[in-house]
């Protein structure tokens, strides 16, 4: 039990701003077994940003109540996944070949493709979640990052990770994910939709499954597999995907 403990607590450390305690220490071990708590710590930042929504909208009309939520979102994870998926647009829509499109990505820089993309999403993301019924908002923003971080974690286990060198951002989490890894974070993943009353939800597991094995196509096709970039895009993808498909079906 207190392996799992060090574990969550490393997942916690890895994927957000929150400090671990001391005594949990830093392994390369548990870096990288800690993938399968993604999605629980999916449920602590979703569960902060549908905090900071609920009481925000005492005070606040909807659309800036909304923005205050995916503000405190991205504050708790540093805008780890943005980055991933800034870097990914970088990479794809500047590069022309494999070796092209990872050195790009690895570049701390945004660029054009990056800044553009961002933005686009995060207005997508902020239209999305306005959009959803009332009632469904809260629910629907602490599913969406468990469940997104849930298919970032299946990602890992379906394809191959592509950067060998030192200088990868993400290289020591993307290893050695086991069958094990990826069943808990699935079943965490799976779990955050019982807060939903309508069964109707678990259909939006359709589009995220197509919007996951579209994108690992295409890392496949362009880099053979995937980088810790690649994960930030899958992440942020399928949680805009999952409140659209919240809309669709309500």
């Amino acid at each position: 039990m207190m392996q799992q403990i060090k574990l969550f607590f490393t997942a916690l450390m890895f994927l957000t701003r929150i400090p671990a305690p001391k005594w949990v220490g830093y392994s390369q071990s548990n870096i990288n077994k800690c993938n399968r708590y993604f999605p629980l710590v999916g449920l602590i930042v979703g569960g902060t940003g549908a905090l900071v929504y609920y009481l925000s909208s005492f005070i606040f009309p909807l659309h800036i109540s909304v923005v205050l939520s995916m503000i405190a979102t991205i504050l708790l994870t540093g805008g780890f996944h943005e980055d991933g998926f800034a870097d990914t647009c970088d990479g794809f829509g500047g590069g022309w070949n494999k070796e092209k499109i990872l050195l790009i990505m690895k570049d701390s820089r945004v660029g054009a493709y990056g800044m553009i993309g961002t933005i686009l999403l995060l207005l997508l993301k902020f239209l999305a979640v306005s959009s959803v019924e009332q009632d469904l908002i809260i629910p629907a923003i602490i599913s969406a990052h468990a469940i997104s971080r849930m298919f970032a974690v299946s990602t890992m286990y379906t394809l191959e990770y592509v950067r060998e060198d030192e200088t990868s951002k993400s290289k020591p989490v993307t290893k050695n994910i086991t069958f094990s890894d990826q069943s808990i974070a699935i079943i965490t993943g799976l779990a955050s939709l019982l807060i939903f009353r309508n069964w109707m939800v678990y259909l939006c597991i359709i589009p995220l499954l197509i919007t996951k094995l579209w994108l690992e196509r295409y890392f496949k096709k362009w880099i053979g597999g995937y980088v810790g970039d690649c994960l930030g895009t899958v992440q942020q993808v399928t949680e805009v995907i999952f409140y659209l498909s919240i809309i669709a079906l309500t």
